[in-house]
Parts: C-alpha cells; sequence; structure tokens
C-alpha cells in the first residue's frame, strides 16, 4: 500500500493541531499513513505519541533551522523532495493560511494539479468540496499528477487508531531563492482561558445585534459559563464589536462544535458557511424572521439582553 503524506499542522507551544487528527483520519482510507513534521529541533519527538495515536505508522522530521528559520518556501521544498523521493499516493495539507501557501508552492514545483479546502477525500483521490458559502457541494479530481489535497479543518471527526510510528530524518537543504525571507523573533500570542476558536466543543457568537463592544461581555459571560469560545459575526467584527481573529465564517474561520449559540446573528450566507456543521445550533435573535431560524435547531426570539442573561443565571445554578 503507498504512503499518504500528511503534512503536521502544530506548533511547539500548543501541540498537534485538530486539523491534523482530521487529515490522519482522512489519510487512512488511502494509504499507509506518514506525518511530516518540519519545525525545530525536537518537534518530530515531541508530535509522536499524538501522531500515533491517530494512525501514523512513519514520521518523517525535518528538522533545525534550514526549515524553522525562514518563512514557508523551506517547507514546501522539503515536501516536493519527500514526493519525489517516496512517491506517495496523495499528500494532504491543512487549508491554513501556511499549509494553503505549502500546497500551492508544492504543487509549482511537482507542476502538479492542486485542490484546496476539501471536506472529504474518496480512496480514488477524489476530493469534495463545500462551496458558495456552502450553497452547492462538488466533487473533484486532480488530472495531472498525484492528489494534493487541502483538508478545511473541522471537516470530520478524529477517530484514534492507535500505531507506533518510526521516525526517519530529512535532510533538508534550503535554496537560497527559499531563504529571501529570514524569521528574527516570534512573539507567542497570549491565550487566555478559553479554547482556541477551531477547536472548541462550544462555540457562543454574537453578531450586529449585540449593538456594541461593551455589551459583547453578555456573550463573553455565557461563553466563559459553559466553558466554550467567543466567536464574532462579519457584521460585528465590521462594526468594530470584536477583534478579527474572532470572526466566523467565509472570511473567518470555520468551526464545527458540539454546540454553537449565535446571539444576535442574523444568519447571512457568508456567516453560515462558517458554522453551518456545527452538530447542535441555538440562536438568539428579536427578528423572528431572520435567516438564522431556518438553520437552527432551537431558535428564542427575543431581546437578547433579556433572554441570554436569564440563561445564564439559570446555567449558575445548574453548576
Amino acid at each position: 500500500m503507498a504512503e499518504v503524506l500528511v503534512v503536521v499542522e502544530a506548533s511547539q507551544a500548543a501541540g498537534v493541531k485538530k486539523v491534523t487528527l482530521e487529515m490522519l483520519t482522512i489519510a487512512r482510507g488511502l494509504g499507509e499513513v506518514s506525518a511530516v513534521v518540519l519545525g525545530g529541533e525536537g518537534a518530530a519527538a515531541q508530535f509522536a505519541e499524538k501522531l500515533g495515536e491517530y494512525g501514523a505508522t512513519k514520521i518523517y522530521a525535518g528538522e533545525g533551522e534550514e526549515v524553522d528559520g525562514y518563512l514557508v518556501a523551506p517547507k514546501a521544498t522539503a515536501v516536493a523532495e519527500l514526493v519525489k523521493l517516496v512517491q506517495p499516493a496523495a499528500v494532504l495539507i491543512a487549508s491554513s493560511q501556511e499549509g494553503k501557501e505549502i500546497a500551492g508552492r508544492l504543487a509549482v514545483k511537482l507542476d502538479n494539479g492542486l485542490l484546496t479546502d476539501a471536506v472529504e477525500v474518496a480512496a480514488d483521490g477524489t476530493a469534495t468540496q463545500v462551496v458558495f458559502a456552502g450553497a452547492a457541494i462538488v466533487k473533484s479530481k486532480v488530472t495531472k499528477g498525484l492528489p494534493i489535497v487541502t483538508i478545511r479543518p473541522n471537516s470530520i471527526t478524529p477517530e484514534p487508531a492507535p500505531a507506533s510510528p518510526t521516525v526517519e530524518q530529512l535532510t533538508v537543504v534550503a535554496t537560497d531563492a527559499d531563504k529571501l525571507t529570514k524569521v528574527v523573533e516570534r512573539v507567542a500570542e497570549q491565550k487566555g482561558s478559553r479554547p482556541e476558536l477551531t477547536e472548541a466543543s462550544i462555540v457562543v457568537s454574537g453578531g450586529r445585534g449585540v449593538a456594541s463592544a461593551d455589551n459583547f461581555k453578555v456573550v463573553e459571560e455565557i461563553a466563559d459559563l459553559l466553558g466554550g469560545a467567543v466567536g464574532a459575526s462579519r457584521a460585528a467584527v465590521d462594526s468594530g464589536y470584536y477583534p478579527h481573529q474572532f470572526q466566523v465564517g467565509q472570511t473567518g474561520k470555520t468551526v464545527s462544535p458540539q454546540l454553537y449559540l449565535a446571539i444576535g446573528i442574523s444568519g447571512a450566507i457568508q456567516h453560515r458557511a462558517g458554522m453551518q456543521t456545527s452538530k447542535t445550533i441555538v440562536a438568539v435573535n428579536k427578528d423572528a424572521e431572520a435567516p438564522i431560524f431556518e438553520l437552527a435547531d432551537y431558535g428564542v426570539v427575543g431581546d437578547l439582553n433579556k433572554v441570554v442573561p436569564q440563561a445564564a443565571e439559570e446555567i449558575r445554578k445548574r453548576k
């Protein structure tokens, strides 16, 4: 069985990201799973246990200053050389900002086709993609070269399949062109007690109906009571109510939690594209005709400034 390369999305501070576990789960249906770790010294050893837990039987470790000291160009070069060496059945990469750049560069280096934002990949390499803000589903296949596919986060539920991976070191030689942009400093973003938005099992999002940045504390309060992450609609972000990095939607982040609370969100199609795969959706909106109610499993028509505090009080009583 041919190898399937999974380019690992992780950080030495936060560990292996959920999308990597999703890719490992998908890869098991395509062939023998090999994870590709590209980063600083010791990264492969740090991530090996988690990668093995989700089915990686081999880990290719490209570590050191040649990879970690520059932006994505050396990583694309490393993956391209590895593809030429092992001739894999497919390459899976996360649909993140960095992942898409690696994928694009890889496709150019290999003169190969590329599929982005897939939510599923069949055994024959056919990818399923959700397009037009969730209005249509298409199936696509690479017609030149091997399947290079970027996987949209929160596409599937990761499933463990314990394995004991072997580690093989890669010799990464970055070209002069790869070294044009050097990383001179890394600053870790300050993290609060809330879970990361794209990986949270509960997400509480606020929209334009929250009416002000100060009033977003209503959203934050119930999120904290539920142990969830806070999100925002594009309208709320554009109005300055909440920072852009918390935007959920077609031009923001895609989430697929067990519970999604939409507070004061009308449900525009671009927002729905980022949360419609949530398992249970609860909406609070004063407009009974708001499109969000078409998608919601449970809806409350009312003033969020009255409904949400009452819900918060009931949650406190049960704690």
